[in-house]
């Protein structure tokens, strides 16, 4: 009989663990022109998923903008408020792009300085395919380490498209600013999901 027991619960072990395993994140990032919902890929990029979490669940990215919106490329946030006061962020993170995740349309990556270990708190969402244009991985250099993709829009790309739209000018020293600051108001976990059946 104990070891039946013992069993069971061997197996009820497993499984939870497999569960936890298969999970994907979905955060909800809510913005003056709606929400964008990304799920997080912590299997393939464990310390940069681990990262932007530790900003979500601090409320660091609420009262944020997005500070760089370039048509045909991307926008960028989580780092400026709309004053354009850069905020105090934690240490860097090491560069995951080794991931071979891929900056298509639609991903979340993580926003850095020429150094490629430099990234921080911001990060930006790729509004067409920017692999071949320089942001993927290619090689342990400074010009080809690239920059790490750790998710993917699942709900919300039109408000993506809506803020790749906007009028933007120069402010202070920084470009591609839009002239009506597009407001990052909460940035919420919202569910866990089970990760689909990878392909044999």
């Amino acid at each position: 009989m104990n070891r039946i027991v013992a069993s069971l619960c061997a197996v009820t072990v497993f499984s939870t663990f497999v569960r936890a395993q298969n999970l994907k994140t979905r955060v909800s990032i809510m913005t003056s022109k709606g929400e964008i919902v990304v799920e997080l890929d912590s299997a393939k990029a464990p310390k940069t998923v681990g990262n932007f979490l530790d900003y979500v669940n601090s409320g660091f990215y609420n009262g944020t903008i997005f500070h760089r919106v370039i048509k045909g490329f991307m926008i960028q946030g989580g780092g400026f408020t709309p004053d354009m006061s850069k905020k105090k962020t934690n240490d860097p993170i090491p560069n995951e792009a080794t991931n071979r995740l891929s900056n298509r349309r639609g991903t979340i990556a993580m926003a850095r300085t020429n150094d490629p270990h430099s990234a921080t708190a911001q990060f930006f969402i790729n509004t067409v395919d920017n692999g071949a244009r320089g942001l993927d991985f290619r090689s342990e250099s400074e010009g080809g380490w690239g920059y790490c993709v750790f998710g993917k829009v699942v709900k919300g790309m039109p408000v993506v498209d809506a803020i790749e739209g906007v009028q933007t000018a120069s402010k202070g020293m920084m470009g591609d600013v839009p002239v009506t600051p597009i407001l990052i108001t909460k940035v919420s976990v919202i569910k866990e999901t089970p990760a689909p059946a990878e392909k044999k």
